[in-house]
């Protein structure tokens, strides 16, 4: 089965298994899911991930989450670009994310950062996702 937007699935099964409060979640592995989450990482939102490979089965990343005081540390998690509409943003119009409390993710020529890192680097790039 081909996925048609990886980010979004690898989202959507952070946002399922936060819902039903597992503490670990599978995702295939990739270049640019590892650069998202390292950023989520770095930002608070996730405790870790781990790269998992098994013998004669392709390559994941096993991603643990985050809790606090039962609730999940990942309030609300979009995807803003998707593969049928390409949401480009230059470093002035980059927006913020719940008055400041929240992050958006951007893939930029310097790499995948936080919204924060990119207005520091002034550079602009594809939204990926915004997480709060």
């Amino acid at each position: 089965m081909s996925i048609n937007d990886p980010i979004g699935d690898m989202l959507t099964r952070i946002r399922n298994a936060q819902q039903r409060r597992r503490p670990k979640v599978d995702t295939p592995a990739s270049n640019l899911r590892a650069r998202v989450l390292d950023v989520l990482a770095e930002e608070g939102f996730i405790r870790g991930y781990a790269r998992v490979e098994q013998k004669g089965a392709l390559p994941h990343f096993e991603i643990e989450l985050k809790y606090y005081n039962g609730q999940p540390a990942i309030k609300d998690i979009t995807r803003v670009s998707k593969p049928g509409r390409r949401v480009y943003s230059p470093v002035s119009d980059i927006p913020s994310v719940a008055n400041g409390l929240g992050v958006s993710i951007l893939s930029t020529p310097k790499g995948v950062m936080s919204d924060a890192r990119a207005r520091e680097e002034n550079v602009g790039g594809e939204i990926i996702c915004n997480v709060f």
